[in-house]
């Protein structure tokens, strides 16, 4: 037995600004939600997820395998493994340099998603 499906026949106008009909139009298009979809959750107290969050998300793992990667690196020099006998301090300083950018890039995304 199929459920009926209730259908949406109720509309309701809400006069804006152009500016503001832009602002409405680009947060239902980063919210992957037609118009009426995104004012309808908004209306109705739900959570309207973004898909500019999931960008964030997806940088912030990016970063942090960068940073797994490297401390693996360091790991390997550390322990004197024949692989990296040829790393010197130098080299080693380059490194926890990048990891500092790193760090630095990372929380500036999460910063980012704060807001």
């Amino acid at each position: 037995m199929r459920t009926k499906r209730a259908k949406r026949d109720k509309r309701l106008r809400v006069p804006v600004l152009p500016k503001e009909e832009m602002m409405i139009k680009a947060k239902a298009s980063e919210a992957g939600l037609t118009i009426a979809e995104y004012l309808r959750n908004l209306g109705l107290g739900y959570t309207v997820p973004s898909v500019i969050d999931n960008r964030q998300v997806d940088a912030l793992l990016k970063i942090n395998a960068d940073l797994g990667r490297l401390g693996g690196l360091i790991k390997l020099w550390l322990t004197n493994d024949k692989r990296t006998k040829y790393i010197g301090k130098s080299q080693l300083h380059m490194t926890l340099d990048t990891i500092r950018e790193t760090q630095s890039v990372m929380l500036s995304e999460i910063i980012k998603l704060r807001k």
